[in-house]
Protein backbone atom coordinates (compact mmCIF):
# COMPACT_ATOMS: atom_id res chain seq x y z
CA UNK A 1 0.00 0.00 0.00
CA UNK A 2 1.52 3.10 -1.11
CA UNK A 3 0.53 6.90 0.50
CA UNK A 4 -0.43 7.93 -3.41
CA UNK A 5 -2.67 5.37 -3.08
CA UNK A 6 -4.78 6.46 -0.12
CA UNK A 7 -4.33 10.38 -1.67
CA UNK A 8 -5.98 9.21 -4.65
CA UNK A 9 -9.21 7.58 -2.57
CA UNK A 10 -9.73 10.66 -0.51
CA UNK A 11 -10.05 12.70 -3.19
CA UNK A 12 -12.06 10.69 -4.80
CA UNK A 13 -13.99 10.39 -1.47
CA UNK A 14 -13.82 14.42 -1.50
CA UNK A 15 -14.83 15.27 -5.45
CA UNK A 16 -17.24 12.42 -5.53
CA UNK A 17 -16.02 12.23 -9.09
CA UNK A 18 -12.90 10.25 -11.01
CA UNK A 19 -12.08 13.09 -13.21
CA UNK A 20 -11.84 16.07 -10.58
CA UNK A 21 -10.58 13.80 -7.93
CA UNK A 22 -7.56 12.42 -11.07
CA UNK A 23 -7.02 17.02 -11.99
CA UNK A 24 -6.90 17.28 -8.05
CA UNK A 25 -3.87 14.83 -7.57
CA UNK A 26 -2.35 15.90 -10.97
CA UNK A 27 -2.30 11.75 -12.33
CA UNK A 28 -4.43 10.91 -15.52
CA UNK A 29 -7.99 9.03 -14.41
CA UNK A 30 -7.07 6.02 -15.74
CA UNK A 31 -3.89 6.02 -13.75
CA UNK A 32 -6.14 6.76 -10.51
CA UNK A 33 -8.97 3.86 -10.86
CA UNK A 34 -5.71 1.73 -11.55
CA UNK A 35 -4.49 2.73 -7.93
CA UNK A 36 -7.71 2.44 -6.76
CA UNK A 37 -8.11 -1.13 -8.11
CA UNK A 38 -5.09 -2.19 -6.23
CA UNK A 39 -6.32 -1.64 -3.15
CA UNK A 40 -9.46 -3.36 -3.90
CA UNK A 41 -6.64 -6.24 -4.61
CA UNK A 42 -4.81 -5.82 -1.45
CA UNK A 43 -7.81 -5.50 0.65
CA UNK A 44 -9.41 -8.40 -1.27
CA UNK A 45 -12.71 -6.41 -0.78
CA UNK A 46 -14.60 -3.68 -3.38
CA UNK A 47 -14.12 -0.28 -2.40
CA UNK A 48 -16.04 1.57 -4.96
CA UNK A 49 -19.64 0.74 -6.59
CA UNK A 50 -19.17 0.28 -9.88
CA UNK A 51 -21.13 1.62 -12.39
CA UNK A 52 -20.69 4.62 -15.20
CA UNK A 53 -19.99 6.96 -12.69
CA UNK A 54 -18.93 7.19 -9.68
CA UNK A 55 -22.07 6.36 -7.46
CA UNK A 56 -20.23 5.79 -3.80
CA UNK A 57 -18.22 3.73 -1.86
CA UNK A 58 -19.17 -0.08 -0.39
CA UNK A 59 -19.12 -0.22 3.17
CA UNK A 60 -15.82 -1.76 3.05
CA UNK A 61 -14.77 1.15 0.87
CA UNK A 62 -16.49 3.45 3.42
CA UNK A 63 -14.37 2.27 6.42
CA UNK A 64 -10.71 2.28 4.48
CA UNK A 65 -11.69 5.69 3.46
CA UNK A 66 -11.88 6.58 7.09
CA UNK A 67 -8.63 5.18 8.01
CA UNK A 68 -6.93 6.83 4.81
CA UNK A 69 -8.07 10.05 6.08
CA UNK A 70 -6.26 9.24 9.42
CA UNK A 71 -3.12 7.66 7.90
CA UNK A 72 -2.65 11.17 5.73
CA UNK A 73 -3.82 13.37 8.47
CA UNK A 74 -1.32 11.54 10.48
CA UNK A 75 1.13 11.68 8.09
CA UNK A 76 0.84 15.55 8.15
CA UNK A 77 1.20 15.86 11.42
CA UNK A 78 4.40 14.13 11.85
CA UNK A 79 5.77 16.29 8.98
CA UNK A 80 4.25 19.40 10.50
CA UNK A 81 5.89 18.21 14.01
CA UNK A 82 9.81 18.11 12.07
CA UNK A 83 9.63 20.85 10.28
CA UNK A 84 8.48 22.74 13.48
CA UNK A 85 11.41 21.45 15.37
CA UNK A 86 13.42 22.20 12.42
CA UNK A 87 12.76 25.96 11.48
CA UNK A 88 9.84 26.92 13.82
CA UNK A 89 5.78 27.16 13.36
CA UNK A 90 5.07 27.19 9.97
CA UNK A 91 2.45 25.61 7.38
CA UNK A 92 -1.14 26.33 6.69
CA UNK A 93 -3.65 25.90 9.61
CA UNK A 94 -7.18 25.55 7.95
CA UNK A 95 -9.95 26.80 9.47
CA UNK A 96 -13.53 26.66 9.04
CA UNK A 97 -16.21 28.69 10.52
CA UNK A 98 -19.39 29.51 11.14
CA UNK A 99 -20.45 32.84 8.83
CA UNK A 100 -21.77 34.61 12.27
CA UNK A 101 -18.05 34.41 13.87
CA UNK A 102 -16.58 35.54 10.17
CA UNK A 103 -17.05 39.25 11.13
CA UNK A 104 -14.70 39.03 14.72
CA UNK A 105 -12.30 36.23 14.35
CA UNK A 106 -9.84 38.71 13.61
CA UNK A 107 -9.50 39.00 17.07
CA UNK A 108 -8.18 35.12 17.32
CA UNK A 109 -5.92 35.59 14.23
CA UNK A 110 -4.60 38.66 14.23
CA UNK A 111 -2.33 37.40 18.01
CA UNK A 112 -1.90 33.90 16.59
CA UNK A 113 -0.25 35.57 13.19
CA UNK A 114 1.64 38.30 15.15
CA UNK A 115 2.94 34.92 17.23
CA UNK A 116 3.96 32.74 14.35
CA UNK A 117 4.68 34.85 11.02
CA UNK A 118 5.38 31.55 9.53
CA UNK A 119 2.01 30.13 9.65
CA UNK A 120 -0.48 30.76 6.89
CA UNK A 121 -4.35 31.08 7.29
CA UNK A 122 -7.02 29.55 4.72
CA UNK A 123 -10.57 30.56 6.80
CA UNK A 124 -13.54 29.44 5.23
CA UNK A 125 -17.07 30.17 6.05
CA UNK A 126 -19.24 27.01 6.80
CA UNK A 127 -22.57 25.53 8.33
CA UNK A 128 -21.95 24.02 11.33
CA UNK A 129 -22.81 20.62 10.17
CA UNK A 130 -20.17 20.73 7.25
CA UNK A 131 -17.53 21.71 10.32
CA UNK A 132 -17.79 18.67 12.08
CA UNK A 133 -17.95 16.72 8.85
CA UNK A 134 -15.16 18.53 7.97
CA UNK A 135 -13.22 17.89 11.00
CA UNK A 136 -13.67 14.30 11.11
CA UNK A 137 -12.71 13.71 7.20
CA UNK A 138 -9.34 15.84 8.46
CA UNK A 139 -10.19 18.61 5.58
CA UNK A 140 -9.92 21.48 8.16
CA UNK A 141 -8.05 21.32 11.49
CA UNK A 142 -9.91 23.98 13.99
CA UNK A 143 -13.91 24.39 13.54
CA UNK A 144 -15.38 28.22 14.94
CA UNK A 145 -18.75 27.36 15.97
CA UNK A 146 -21.85 26.57 18.62
CA UNK A 147 -20.45 24.54 21.00
CA UNK A 148 -22.83 24.34 23.56
CA UNK A 149 -26.11 23.86 21.12
CA UNK A 150 -26.35 20.85 18.89
CA UNK A 151 -24.21 18.14 19.58
CA UNK A 152 -20.54 17.56 18.41
CA UNK A 153 -19.30 14.04 18.10
CA UNK A 154 -14.93 13.29 18.66
CA UNK A 155 -14.27 17.14 19.21
CA UNK A 156 -11.91 19.20 22.29
CA UNK A 157 -13.78 22.55 22.71
CA UNK A 158 -11.95 26.15 23.76
CA UNK A 159 -14.89 28.70 24.67
CA UNK A 160 -14.17 32.22 22.42
CA UNK A 161 -17.22 34.09 23.94
CA UNK A 162 -21.46 34.29 24.54
CA UNK A 163 -23.20 34.98 21.39
CA UNK A 164 -26.23 37.21 21.83
CA UNK A 165 -28.79 39.08 19.85
CA UNK A 166 -29.93 42.28 18.57
CA UNK A 167 -32.70 43.37 16.15
CA UNK A 168 -30.87 45.36 13.33
CA UNK A 169 -33.55 47.44 11.65
CA UNK A 170 -33.86 50.94 10.24
CA UNK A 171 -33.36 54.08 12.64
CA UNK A 172 -36.57 55.93 11.26
CA UNK A 173 -38.61 52.87 11.47
CA UNK A 174 -40.94 51.95 14.15
CA UNK A 175 -39.07 51.16 16.85
CA UNK A 176 -36.62 54.06 16.81
CA UNK A 177 -36.95 55.13 20.23
CA UNK A 178 -36.87 51.87 21.72
CA UNK A 179 -33.91 50.53 24.08
CA UNK A 180 -34.83 47.10 23.85
CA UNK A 181 -37.35 44.55 22.15
CA UNK A 182 -38.89 41.61 22.86
CA UNK A 183 -38.66 38.68 20.34
CA UNK A 184 -42.74 38.16 20.47
CA UNK A 185 -42.54 42.08 18.93
CA UNK A 186 -39.58 41.37 16.30
CA UNK A 187 -41.92 38.42 14.91
CA UNK A 188 -44.68 40.73 13.55
CA UNK A 189 -42.20 42.82 11.48
CA UNK A 190 -40.84 42.17 8.11
CA UNK A 191 -37.78 40.22 8.88
CA UNK A 192 -34.81 38.51 6.59
CA UNK A 193 -33.04 35.57 8.51
CA UNK A 194 -30.02 33.24 7.96
CA UNK A 195 -31.54 29.88 6.03
CA UNK A 196 -32.66 26.99 8.06
CA UNK A 197 -30.14 25.01 7.43
CA UNK A 198 -27.69 27.15 9.54
CA UNK A 199 -27.28 26.59 13.30
CA UNK A 200 -28.28 30.32 14.35
CA UNK A 201 -31.21 29.70 12.60
CA UNK A 202 -32.07 26.94 14.39
CA UNK A 203 -31.23 28.98 17.99
CA UNK A 204 -33.29 31.99 16.81
CA UNK A 205 -36.63 30.05 15.69
CA UNK A 206 -36.37 28.67 19.09
CA UNK A 207 -36.32 31.62 21.00
CA UNK A 208 -39.28 32.84 19.26
CA UNK A 209 -40.81 29.53 20.02
CA UNK A 210 -39.94 30.17 23.41
CA UNK A 211 -41.07 33.75 22.91
CA UNK A 212 -44.96 31.93 22.05
CA UNK A 213 -44.47 32.91 18.25
CA UNK A 214 -43.08 31.90 15.19
CA UNK A 215 -41.17 34.04 12.70
CA UNK A 216 -42.32 34.31 8.95
CA UNK A 217 -39.16 35.80 6.93
CA UNK A 218 -39.86 36.65 3.73
CA UNK A 219 -35.98 36.89 2.71
CA UNK A 220 -34.00 33.72 3.64
CA UNK A 221 -30.34 33.72 2.95
CA UNK A 222 -26.76 31.88 3.96
CA UNK A 223 -25.11 35.21 4.11
CA UNK A 224 -24.59 37.79 6.81
CA UNK A 225 -23.79 40.45 4.12
CA UNK A 226 -26.58 39.60 2.58
CA UNK A 227 -28.75 40.41 5.72
CA UNK A 228 -27.19 43.42 6.41
CA UNK A 229 -27.65 44.93 2.56
CA UNK A 230 -31.65 43.74 3.15
CA UNK A 231 -31.67 46.21 6.35
CA UNK A 232 -30.46 48.73 4.42
CA UNK A 233 -32.24 49.13 0.99
CA UNK A 234 -35.13 47.67 1.76
CA UNK A 235 -37.92 47.21 4.29
CA UNK A 236 -36.58 44.69 6.61
CA UNK A 237 -35.16 44.17 9.85
CA UNK A 238 -32.56 41.53 10.86
CA UNK A 239 -32.12 39.38 14.00
CA UNK A 240 -27.75 39.64 14.56
CA UNK A 241 -25.19 38.35 16.55
CA UNK A 242 -23.79 40.80 18.62
CA UNK A 243 -20.32 40.08 17.54
CA UNK A 244 -21.01 41.36 13.98
CA UNK A 245 -20.84 44.65 15.21
CA UNK A 246 -16.89 44.27 15.69
CA UNK A 247 -16.28 44.61 12.48
CA UNK A 248 -18.08 48.13 11.73
CA UNK A 249 -20.49 49.21 14.41
CA UNK A 250 -23.96 50.38 13.78
CA UNK A 251 -24.11 51.41 10.22
CA UNK A 252 -25.57 55.03 9.12
CA UNK A 253 -29.36 54.48 9.06
CA UNK A 254 -29.77 51.62 11.67
CA UNK A 255 -30.55 50.89 15.08
CA UNK A 256 -28.93 47.25 17.01
CA UNK A 257 -31.68 46.64 19.77
CA UNK A 258 -31.07 43.97 22.23
CA UNK A 259 -33.96 41.19 22.32
CA UNK A 260 -35.06 40.41 25.46
CA UNK A 261 -38.08 38.18 26.80
CA UNK A 262 -36.47 35.88 26.59
CA UNK A 263 -32.78 36.80 26.89
CA UNK A 264 -30.73 34.11 25.66
CA UNK A 265 -27.17 33.59 24.37
CA UNK A 266 -25.04 30.50 22.98
CA UNK A 267 -21.45 29.41 23.66
CA UNK A 268 -18.90 30.19 20.66
CA UNK A 269 -15.92 28.21 20.88
CA UNK A 270 -13.21 26.53 18.90
CA UNK A 271 -13.52 22.54 18.07
CA UNK A 272 -10.64 20.16 17.21
CA UNK A 273 -10.78 16.39 15.82
CA UNK A 274 -10.16 14.32 19.28
CA UNK A 275 -6.68 12.62 18.72
CA UNK A 276 -3.44 12.34 20.09
CA UNK A 277 -1.20 14.04 19.79
CA UNK A 278 -2.82 17.16 18.59
CA UNK A 279 -1.60 18.89 15.53
CA UNK A 280 0.58 21.43 16.42
CA UNK A 281 -1.03 24.14 14.57
CA UNK A 282 -3.99 23.42 15.88
CA UNK A 283 -2.67 23.16 19.41
CA UNK A 284 -0.85 26.79 18.78
CA UNK A 285 -4.10 28.64 17.69
CA UNK A 286 -6.06 26.88 21.26
CA UNK A 287 -2.62 28.20 23.03
CA UNK A 288 -3.49 31.80 21.51
CA UNK A 289 -6.75 31.69 22.70
CA UNK A 290 -6.60 30.15 26.11
CA UNK A 291 -4.74 33.62 26.69
CA UNK A 292 -7.02 36.26 25.05
CA UNK A 293 -10.26 37.81 26.27
CA UNK A 294 -12.73 38.10 22.91
CA UNK A 295 -15.52 38.00 25.14
CA UNK A 296 -14.52 42.12 26.57
CA UNK A 297 -13.57 43.01 23.23
CA UNK A 298 -17.19 42.61 21.80
CA UNK A 299 -18.84 43.91 24.59
CA UNK A 300 -17.11 47.06 23.79
CA UNK A 301 -19.49 47.25 20.71
CA UNK A 302 -22.39 45.51 22.22
CA UNK A 303 -25.48 48.09 22.95
CA UNK A 304 -26.86 44.88 24.89
CA UNK A 305 -23.49 43.85 26.53
CA UNK A 306 -22.48 44.87 30.50
CA UNK A 307 -20.75 47.79 30.71
CA UNK A 308 -16.95 48.37 29.66
CA UNK A 309 -14.36 50.02 31.99
CA UNK A 310 -12.51 52.98 30.59
CA UNK A 311 -9.31 50.69 30.99
CA UNK A 312 -11.04 47.98 28.97
CA UNK A 313 -12.19 50.61 26.02
CA UNK A 314 -8.90 51.85 25.70
CA UNK A 315 -7.10 48.59 24.66
CA UNK A 316 -5.66 47.83 28.50
CA UNK A 317 -6.66 44.28 27.67
CA UNK A 318 -4.15 43.00 25.22
CA UNK A 319 -5.24 41.26 22.09
CA UNK A 320 -1.66 41.09 20.33
CA UNK A 321 0.15 38.93 23.62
Amino acid sequence: MLLSQLEYLTALARECHFARAAKACFVSQPALSAAIRKLETEFQVPIVKRGNRFMGFTPEGERIVSWAQRVLAERDALVDNVNTMREGLSGCLRIGAIPTTLSSISLLTTPFSLRYPLVWLSITSMSSVEIQRSLSGFEIDVGATYIDNEPLANVRKIPLYEERYLLLTSAEGRFADRDSLTWFEAAQIPLCLLSPDMQNRRILNEAFRKAGCEPTPTVETNSVTALCSHVRDGAWSAVMSHAWLYLSGVPDGMRAIPLVEPEISQQVGLVVYDREPEPVLARALLETARGLDIQSHLEQTDPGGPSVSPAQRNGDRDLTL
